[in-house]
């Protein structure tokens, strides 16, 4: 078994649990290889680097606070896909932060995927960042040891499912923000309400599913499962999703669409179909993007404080990185209903 260093050890940590050259001598390599896989170095063999990595796990090693020290000014902001006026809100918040913080925001994509590759993980290593915010992705157990073990924290915007205990997250209020707009609807006369959501396994599409659900039955109503229908939070998805449902012998009078985007898809579909909102069809989106006041008519939404997300979110990364222990670790800001020109009661 490897000694415990010596706290004043030049190789020792700040705790001074253990160094890396026990971690050489256990993994049964030298210390320059050990560097190697702390810096993300890609010349070092892929079984000697997961035997390297289980051990620093294992000993829950971390750097000494002067290597913390040498990392860049970068916080790391990580989205599944970039081209989106969501991901621009969350863009505005996280900046805001940083530049008060003296600190420089480096974007980056998983092209579409929900968790990113090893390409992705190679080159945060790399780039050394202070903190990693991940929006609406899911790091794997592996990914998030790996940065764990460089000393780089990661905090989760919006995330996709329900986030590990040791893994700090905000979120939104999403639940009680399908329960307000269904229940709006239904104060407004509709009893025949479709839900458009996004993805089915995703953590916040399938609260406000349930909101929805909840609204209907405590009003007494029965949940058409003909009226519940899944996308991806696009434009395109909306569309696609709501079409069909005109073709039913009892179509709906309102919509509530998962999302801004998703509503714009149900406005297009709408107006292929020759209805009008309000009159013929209300819709209710969740977001509150700026597009939403500016669509015709202005949109009725749930507001999402996708700003006040990011910019939270890059204060609890930034406190992480100075070795400081946040006040809390989960963070669920209030949505609000937004009542604009787009819902009205039935004819």
């Amino acid at each position: 078994m490897p000694t415990k260093a010596d706290p004043s050890s030049p190789d020792g940590t700040a705790s001074g649990k253990i160094t890396i050259a026990d971690i050489a001598a256990e993994a049964g390599v030298s210390v320059p290889t050990v560097s190697k896989v702390m810096n993300g170095r890609a010349d070092v063999a892929p079984h000697t680097r997961e035997r390297v990595e289980a051990i620093i796990r294992r000993h829950g090693y971390q750097r000494r606070s002067d290597e913390r020290s040498r990392r860049s000014n970068l916080v790391e902001l990580m989205f599944h896909e970039l081209e989106s006026a969501w991901a621009l809100e969350i863009i505005r918040g996280a900046e805001q932060v940083a530049a008060e913080q003296g600190l420089a925001l480096v974007l980056s994509e998983s092209q579409g995927r929900l968790t990113p590759g090893h390409g992705w993980l190679e080159g945060v290593i790399a780039r050394k960042p202070l903190a990693v915010i991940s929006v609406f992705s899911d790091l794997t157990s592996q990914q998030l040891a790996k940065l764990r073990a460089r000393d780089i924290p990661v905090v989760v915007v919006d995330p996709i499912g329900e986030p590990q205990l040791e893994t700090p997250s905000i979120g939104a209020t999403n639940w009680n923000g399908g329960l307000t707009a269904t229940r709006h609807l239904i104060e407004l006369g509709h009893r025949r309400i479709a839900m458009i959501g996004g993805p089915e396994r995703v953590l916040c599409s399938r609260a406000r599913v349930d909101g929805y659900r909840a609204a209907l039955e405590t009003a007494g109503l029965a949940v058409d499962p003909r009226l519940v229908r899944y996308g991806d939070f696009h434009v395109e998805s909306g569309r696609a999703q709501f079409a069909p449902l005109l073709d039913l012998p009892d179509p709906p009078t309102a919509v509530f669409a998962g999302s801004d985007l998703q509503a714009l898809g149900v406005y297009e579909a709408a107006r292929a179909a020759g209805l009008r909102i309000p009159e013929d069809l209300s819709v209710i989106g969740f977001d509150d993007l700026p597009v939403a006041q500016w669509v015709g008519p202005p949109l009725t939404t749930v507001r999402q404080p996708l700003q006040d997300m990011a910019a939270a979110g890059t204060r609890l990364a930034i406190t992480l990185a100075r070795g400081e222990e946040p006040e809390h670790r989960r963070i669920e800001l209030a949505t609000t209903l937004v009542v604009r020109q787009s819902t009205a009661p039935p004819r």
